[in-house]
């Protein structure tokens, strides 16, 4: 039977903007168990990406509680949810993010670097970069990748630590659509092939349906699950 591994209860963010407060999140209750592919979907401004960074420990909650693998985030320090980060978490976001002036290689090698990885050859990782068909384009800066190919870049550089959780925000939203099929399909055989748990972020009906469930957000609360 599949355990909780995250657990959000009455969360609720409020952004101050000037004056005025401006809530975000207004109770959200949500439960992901272990090994779920989770889509969230809702238009802008509904607080899916504020969900996304309160999860991610990116951003404090105004309040309520978030825990991740039994951790309660609001209880821990910065180092703590930094070391929870570094180990646990993986993310991928719309904008690639990678360091221009390093090679494929050395973007996944820093992640693998800074998560203090060992640097030994991993057969399972090379299976994933095969997977990933970038195996051959290690050797290349992003200027000489295109889109698809920097976003798979992206993608194994967060799973190079092999986090239990993997967090996407619109990790197609910068691609055409046969690059983000691709995309799609790749992060639903990394679920279906190392059981990671995936919450992925999108204003896309198509591509929510690659998850095995779908949440959907509206003015800074959960209104259906599917």
């Amino acid at each position: 039977m599949s355990s909780t591994i995250i657990q959000v209860r009455d969360l609720r963010k409020v952004f101050r903007v000037g004056q005025v407060d401006v809530p975000a999140l207004r109770g959200v209750d949500l439960n992901v168990t272990s090994g779920e592919f989770l889509s969230i979907v809702g238009p802008s401004g509904s607080g899916k990406s504020t969900l996304f960074h309160i999860i991610g420990g990116l951003t404090p909650p105004t309040s309520g509680e978030v825990h991740v693998n039994g951790r309660n985030l609001a209880a821990m320090t910065d180092a703590a949810r930094t070391e929870l980060r570094k180990r646990s978490v993986g993310f991928v976001f719309q904008k690639f993010n990678l360091l221009p002036n390093l090679t494929a290689r050395d973007n996944i090698a820093v992640a693998r670097y800074l998560a203090g990885v060992d640097r030994k050859p991993d057969p399972q990782f090379e299976d994933i970069l095969r997977l990933l068909g970038i195996q051959n384009r290690l050797d290349h800066k992003p200027n000489a990748l295109s889109g698809g190919e920097q976003q798979r870049v992206a993608i194994a550089r967060a799973i190079v630590k092999n986090p239990a959780i993997l967090l996407a925000d619109e990790p197609t939203g910068n691609l055409d659509t046969e690059n983000s099929k691709s995309v799609l399909e790749i992060l639903r055989d990394l679920n279906q092939r190392l059981g990671q748990t995936i919450l992925m972020i999108t204003h896309n009906p198509e591509a929510a349906t690659y998850g095995h469930n779908t949440v959907h957000m509206r003015d800074g609360r959960i209104v259906e699950r599917t």
